[in-house]
């Protein structure tokens, strides 16, 4: 079973409440693509920033390995775990630029799929909805605070000292 975890956009300027079919669901775990097609990838999930962070650092990297008079195969194995890199924290990086522009994560959800995880997500967001509705009181809103009941003071004090001011 996979491990999912669930973004809300934020609100439109036009809308009252969040469309159930804009939000995110991310797959935490190993992504094939993001480690095969890294910048495509990041590309397809429009993560500028990361992109740029991406590229600055091979370029950064391979520059000093090539000054430093590393041989090619070695060249070629670090691209191999920097892109192995990428496709292990790949869900880590999506999760990073959806909550940059403002997606709330709303839940985590374990499921076999994305449908199944979908179905589960919202099966029970919908349960959840009607609880988290308040109801409007009778009482009007600036009224004092209530005081609480007043408890009967019993008869007889035990202790040291039954009445205020009898230690003296």
């Amino acid at each position: 079973m996979s491990v999912y975890t669930v973004h809300e956009p934020p609100l439109r300027a036009a809308d009252a409440a969040t469309d159930p079919e804009r939000f995110a669901f991310v797959r935490d775990g190993f992504s094939v693509w993001a480690f095969l097609l890294a910048t495509l990838w990041m590309l397809w999930h429009r993560m500028w920033l990361v992109l740029l962070i991406y590229v600055a650092a091979v370029v950064g990297v391979e520059t000093v390995l090539r000054y430093a008079g590393v041989p090619g195969p070695v060249l070629g194995i670090v691209a191999l775990l920097i892109s192995l890199l990428v496709g292990i924290e790949a869900a880590t990086l999506r999760r990073f630029t959806l909550a940059r522009r403002g997606w709330k994560n709303v839940g985590i959800v374990s499921a076999h799929d994305l449908e199944d995880a979908e179905r589960r997500f919202f099966g029970g967001w919908v349960r959840a909805a009607p609880a988290q509705r308040v109801e409007p009181s009778t009482a009007p809103r600036n009224s004092p605070p209530t005081p609480p009941p007043r408890m009967p003071q019993p008869p007889d004090v035990i202790g040291l000292f039954p009445e205020p001011g009898a230690n003296r």
